[in-house]
């Protein structure tokens, strides 16, 4: 994709950075910042944590594919942080492909792990995905993802030891040269 993209989608496991960067990137770029979790949550006029124990894993899934959808039938430009379960929605991530800049943002294991684990939201906004261990559910889960993650993005970027301006910066660049 040498063209510029009018969307900008960040991927990648819990904990990476994807809001804080896209808030970043998105002042960076002049254009809109969403985030994905954040508008389901508005929507359902409740937490995460909430739906998924009403609703289940399914329930949410649903809510999510809808909103993303509207996401990817939008045609306006904008940044858009994507919770990390996102990718599993194909047919959806096929449509953004097409017209967006997809942004893998990841992170080594322990460092995600370090994130969740200082993160006062985390048990709000990311609610066990199974009944393991935090840390084994977080190896299984990525290794599951992993595929999708590669499959989609057109720019990788490691998270570890940067700030969100110094990763806004480092897409930035990638998107002026064409990635």
């Amino acid at each position: 994709m040498k063209n510029k993209p009018g969307k900008i989608l960040l991927i990648g496991y819990r904990a990476t950075g994807k809001t804080a960067v896209g808030r970043e990137l998105s002042r960076m770029l002049g254009c809109p910042f969403r985030d994905l979790d954040q508008l389901i949550e508005k929507e359902a006029g409740k937490g995460i944590s909430d739906i998924v124990e009403e609703e289940g894993w399914d329930g949410f899934r649903k809510r999510e594919r809808q909103l993303f959808k509207e996401m990817a039938d939008n045609p306006k430009k904008f940044v858009l942080a994507c919770g990390g379960g996102a990718v599993l929605h194909e047919d959806v991530m096929e449509q953004f492909r097409k017209k967006a800049a997809i942004v893998w943002l990841k992170a080594p294991i322990e460092t995600m792990l370090k994130r969740m684990r200082s993160d006062k939201n985390t048990p709000r906004t990311r609610p066990s995905l199974t009944k393991m261990d935090a840390k084994e559910e977080m190896i299984q889960v990525y290794k599951e993802r992993k595929p999708l993650y590669e499959k989609y993005a057109h720019i990788v970027v490691d998270t570890t030891d940067k700030s969100p301006f110094q990763i806004a910066q480092e897409i930035s660049e990638a998107l002026k040269y064409g990635w």
